[in-house]
């Protein structure tokens, strides 16, 4: 194994000068070292996680009305089955 020599302290201020220099020079030349290309637009991303987010509702009404309270899951997505379920909700109110 092969030691490395210290380095005294002016030797270990110049490489950190030189390396900020060398970096330096890589940062201000014309030609950027990584662009990061978007395969998908923020709009269709927004898009695509409202439509999972409608969707994932529609399955756990689905789920809920039909497996955990014993209907038929369809039944879930009928007007005819939410206005029943307002009228019971309201019922008190009037």
């Amino acid at each position: 194994m092969k030691k490395t020599p210290r380095l005294t302290k002016e030797e270990k201020v110049k490489a950190k000068q030189e390396k900020a220099a060398a970096k330096k020079e890589n940062s201000s030349g014309t030609t950027p070292r990584w662009v990061q290309v978007r395969l998908l637009p923020i709009f269709v991303r927004v898009i695509i996680v409202v439509v999972l987010a409608a969707g994932c509702l529609l399955l756990g009404l689905m789920v809920g009305y039909g497996v955990i309270g014993d209907g038929n899951p369809q039944d879930a997505l009928k007007k005819e089955t939410w206005t029943h379920i307002m009228d019971i909700v309201t019922k008190d109110t009037e």
